[in-house]
């Protein structure tokens, strides 16, 4: 019995290292700080060097889903390497990266106007080492090309994430995780009137070898601050819509 679990255990390992997860011990450099979230995923790590897939059912989400995102990069970026993010929509605000501490010349940003052309430049990016990362904003992706970009990555080892702002031709792609982010009200800190923190509802709703959840984030200081409670588990009919 104990050979079982052993040779049930090295194989599992051997799965994860080939769907990019690595052990805490063989990279220490390549992890970021999520929070509970980490918890999440297998190693209780963000996975870097894979795709992630963004959900955006309106523009409030849009809004919500670039602010998120832009957490993440701080702790990418922060290793070093600039970022490029593809954007189809043009309605990015550059200058508000600054607040979640992105100097404005590690972060390019590439306009394109159709889908095609975005999905080629972000291949593109994505085959390019010395990146933290690259952000590709889509309207719609399919299985095949999604294959195209984890290929790139799994070459590259830098992080990808997919903005999919289709929601309603949802499929399945090659990603390691899938999130959606929504708007969460915020609160000021000193009980005055005014602009508090961002405040986003982040959902996990699939993760490969790991398991969902929701939690309230929000930014504050430089990092994710989660308000109290911590986690949010989700109801178990969310989960078999998008298994």
């Amino acid at each position: 019995m104990v050979q079982q679990q052993a040779i049930k255990k090295q194989l599992e390992q051997e799965i994860l290292l080939m769907q990019g997860f690595k052990p805490l011990t063989a990279d220490p450099a390549r992890t970021i700080d999520i929070g509970p979230m980490a918890a999440c995923f297998p190693y209780g790590q963000f996975p870097l060097g894979n795709m992630h897939e963004f959900l955006v059912g309106n523009e409030i989400d849009d809004a919500c889903t670039s602010g998120f995102i832009a957490g993440i990069l701080t702790g990418l970026m922060q290793k070093g390497g600039a970022a490029i993010w593809i954007n189809q929509s043009k309605k990015l605000y550059p200058p508000a990266f600054t607040q979640f501490g992105i100097e404005p010349d590690r972060l390019l940003l590439i306009d394109v106007r159709k889908q095609q052309e975005a999905l080629w430049v972000m291949e593109e990016a994505l085959q390019y080492g010395g990146l933290a990362a690259v952000v590709g904003d889509l309207h719609k992706i399919d299985l095949t090309a999604s294959r195209r970009l984890q290929l790139a990555v799994e070459k590259s080892r830098v992080t990808g994430f997919v903005i999919r702002n289709s929601e309603r031709a949802l499929n399945t792609i090659a990603a390691v995780a899938r999130w959606k982010i929504s708007t969460a009200a915020s609160e000021s800190s000193d009980g005055l009137p005014g602009v508090a923190h961002p405040r986003w509802k982040v959902e996990l709703q699939r993760v490969r070898n790991g398991r969902p959840g929701a939690w309230i984030v929000e930014w504050q200081a430089g990092k994710f601050r989660f308000v109290i409670p911590p986690a949010i588990s989700i109801l178990p009919a969310t989960k078999r819509k998008i298994g």
